[in-house]
């Protein structure tokens, strides 16, 4: 049976497999698509296991929010050039639309469900392996949950945020505090949600920073908690110094939406190195 270049470029569309691949496939099945797609799924598989012990550090971060739900996936890969293909963005696309319709409660959840063709996001994740040959894979999902949301990508798609609140919010604020996550990465919304390991953590280090400086052993404890108030004030969301006015928190920029409004969840997912 003679492939055609329709038959090559029908066959690439139903996998995202390089051209070359896509004939080799179909000539070796007599032009059996069925045949042709598995030996291309067997291909990504041979690839994904080969490349398992590589390191996928650049990839393409999304995110999304509606009433309700708001969500961030990172698909990713080994080189800024696989990143930046059209093929590989529009399938962190389809993930994350996947996970907007569905709001999994996991990533394994969520690489389970189905794309439009009934097969798996992580098949999907295989195949876009073996036309790649790169290691691929999808390195966060995460979300938030409230009926007011917001989220931000970052030009460039290594960073994206998605953030909630207790009360309807403005739209600029809300993306402006979005950006603020973004840029200064706090470690909570405020200081009671800070975990305690990292508390204890501070505490220590400023305790034997002062020992080492002299500072008599009866004030050790009260230096120590005036350095773990100066963390929270650049660490913690709501102590944080605005980006667009420093001269107010964001704690006081959120009254001036409402008396009572405040953000309720976060999360921040980044490829760039921090």
């Amino acid at each position: 049976m003679a492939i055609t270049i329709q038959d090559i470029a029908k066959l690439r569309k139903m996998t995202g497999a390089g051209l070359t691949d896509c004939k080799n496939a179909l000539n070796e099945t007599n032009g059996d698509f069925d045949k042709a797609i598995e030996i291309i799924r067997k291909k990504g598989q041979a690839v994904a296991a080969k490349r398992s012990d590589r390191e996928a550090r650049q990839g393409c971060v999304l995110a999304a929010h509606q009433p309700g739900f708001a969500a961030v996936v990172s698909l990713q890969c080994e080189t800024d050039f696989v990143a930046k293909n059209e093929g590989h963005i529009k399938l962190t696309q389809d993930i994350l639309a996947m996970a907007m319709a569905k709001q999994p409660s996991s990533k394994e959840e969520l690489l389970a469900l189905p794309l439009n063709d009934g097969r798996s996001i992580q098949d999907h994740i295989t195949d876009r392996i073996g036309s790649t040959g790169e290691k691929m894979e999808l390195g966060n999902y995460e979300f938030v949950q409230a009926e007011f949301t917001s989220s931000y990508i970052h030009p460039g798609n290594m960073l994206g945020v998605v953030v909630s609140f207790n009360e309807q919010v403005d739209d600029r604020m809300a993306r402006n505090v979005a950006m603020q996550i973004a840029s200064m990465n706090p470690v909570a919304v405020s200081e009671d949600k800070v975990p305690q390991n990292i508390i204890d953590e501070e505490l220590k280090i400023a305790r034997e920073k002062a020992q080492e400086q002299g500072k008599p052993e009866n004030i050790l404890d009260r230096i120590a908690q005036g350095a773990l108030e100066k963390y929270f004030k650049e660490n913690t969301l709501l102590k944080q110094a605005l980006i667009m006015d420093n001269k107010k928190d964001v704690a006081t920029y959120l009254k001036e939406g409402s008396a009572s409004l405040t953000v309720v969840d976060f999360k921040r997912v980044n490829l760039n190195e921090e």
